[in-house]
Formats: structure tokens, sequence, C-alpha cells
């Protein structure tokens, strides 16, 4: 079975993690622009960052088999430098419609300022007039109503619920999601938030409609094999294996393909390696023989 990863910060990771998760069968990734862990302090930072997950990951992803893509926006922590977060909505439409893009996020609340509605907003707006999909980070803290406004203000400026990807659920929260119409989706840890064993719970209780499995892994302790291992147990408790395959393949290509920046059929096929090929003169190998394919027969 492949599997895809809807949320994981493969910037914050090693070329190791991109090997590993290829020969876990992890087929594709989407990589949410977020915090990276101190403010940034000018704009410019933003304009690297953003060409990075368009380009530099991209094709460091491929030389793994993997295919990338990410979404782009101004994280809910970034938003309280109002005056910066504002600079950096200016960018949205240089990199929201690149290729690969395939929502607008991650977006949202973490202390519910007023700084953050104004940029949550801005950029729900801008995804309304884009038809583009939206994927929010809701709060770690009173998670609840984080949720409930993230919903409410989404479907206020005219997000359709099929194209508002709640992220960051637990077992709180995922009834009020799938009964607005959204997709929930949940990050998997392997000491916080929720862990495979309640995200197993939460399919067996609710069913795997709409439901969807992700790592978030980046910078701090967390898994990039955090969805094959969950599939694995869920195998373990028995769920069916349809099952496994929509909360952890089908359910979030179905979400991001409305970007129409996704070739599913291509999906389906290995993506062809030549380990040979760099990026601005930049390679991922140190001196090791490059894997080269040969090309899928027509």
């Amino acid at each position: 079975m492949q599997y895809f990863d809807p949320h994981i910060h493969m910037s914050s990771r090693t070329t190791d993690d991109y090997q590993a998760m290829a020969d876990a069968g992890i087929r594709a990734v989407i990589e949410p622009a977020f915090w990276m862990g101190q403010p940034r302090t000018n704009v410019g930072s933003f304009i690297d960052y953003f060409a990075s997950l368009v380009g530099w990951e991209r094709f460091r992803a491929a030389q793994f088999g993997i295919s990338h893509y990410c979404t782009i926006g101004v994280n809910s922590k970034e938003a309280n430098n109002l005056p910066l977060a504002k600079e950096a909505l200016e960018l949205l439409p240089q990199f929201a419609l690149k290729e690969g893009v395939v929502a607008i996020g991650e977006i949202g609340y973490d202390e519910m300022t007023d700084a953050e509605e104004y940029v949550y907003q801005r950029q729900l707006e801008f995804a309304v007039e884009h038809d583009m999909v939206v994927m929010v980070h809701t709060p770690h803290r009173d998670k609840k109503n984080g949720v409930l406004r993230s919903i409410a203000v989404a479907r206020e400026i005219g997000v359709p619920m099929e194209k508002l990807v709640i992220d960051h659920n637990n077992e709180e929260t995922v009834k009020d999601v799938l009964d607005a119409g959204a997709w929930a989706a949940f990050t998997i840890y392997p000491n916080t938030k929720m862990g495979s064993e309640r995200m197993a719970d939460v399919v067996q209780q609710y069913g795997p409609e709409r439901i969807i499995v992700d790592s978030s892994a980046d910078w701090g302790v967390s898994d990039p094999l955090s969805v094959p291992k969950t599939a694995n147990l869920m195998r373990k408790r028995g769920i069916d294996e349809r099952a496994i395959e929509l909360s952890c393949w089908q359910n979030a290509l179905d979400a991001y393909a409305q970007s129409g920046q996704i070739d599913v059929d291509a999906l389906q096929r290995p993506l062809v390696i030549d380990q040979r090929q760099t990026f601005n003169d930049n390679t991922v190998l140190r001196g090791q023989k490059p894997r080269i394919d040969d090309p899928v027969p027509n």
C-alpha cells in the first residue's frame, strides 16, 4: 500500500528521512508553510522560505521517489507581528499560484488574537478569490473553540466546506468538523497530541469518511513515519483495509486534488529517479553512487 503524508515539514528533516519514508511506502507529501522555530525579522526570509518550498524541497523529495506538494500561507503564530505579516501577505500572489501549491495554509489561530483574526480572514478571502483549498491550523489551547471559530469564519467568508481541511484535531473536535462537512486531519506525535492508538480509536468510532492521518513532523520531537506506523497499528487492531486506505491515502488525495495540482494517475506509478540531476548545481548526494532508474515503457 502507498501512503500520503499530507502535513509534514520536510525543510526541518534530513535526506535520511526521505529515504526511510520512501522505504516505508510514502509516495507523496504536502509541506505546509509554517513557523520555523524562531521569529522572522524581515519579509525576505518569507521570500526565501516560500521559494524553497516550491523549488529545492520539491526536487529533494523527487530524488527519493516522493512527490512533493506544498501549501503557502502566513502561519497563525507569525500573524502576531502584524506589520511583517501584512508584508508577507503581499507575497501570496507571487507564490500561492505556482505549480505544486495545493492549498493556502497552514493558517488559522494560535492565541486567537485580533492580529491572527485579520491575517486568517485575508488569506481566506484570497483562497475564495482563487478557488483554492484551505489548510487550517487549530490552536493547541482552547482547541474546541478555536475549531468552531475557524469553521464559522471560513463559512462566513465563503470557503466551501469540501475545500476546508481542519488539522490538529482530537477527540473533542472531530465531530464538529465532520458535522460541518469539512475534512478532519489528525497530526500523530510520539508523545503529545494524537497518538496512533487514539487515532485508531477515532477511525473505529467515526469511520474513515473525511478522516486524514498525517505526521506534522518538524524540527521538534516528531516522527516522519507516523502515517505508515498508524496504518500498521490499525491493521493489528483489525480495522478494515479500505478504512486504512481512505484515512492514510485516498482522503488526502481527494481533498487536495481539488487544487488541480496533483496528477492522480501519475501517483499510481513509481516515480522514475535519476540522482544525477541537480538543482542550481546542487545534489542530494555526497559522493555516493547515484540511483538511475530505467525509463517507464510507454
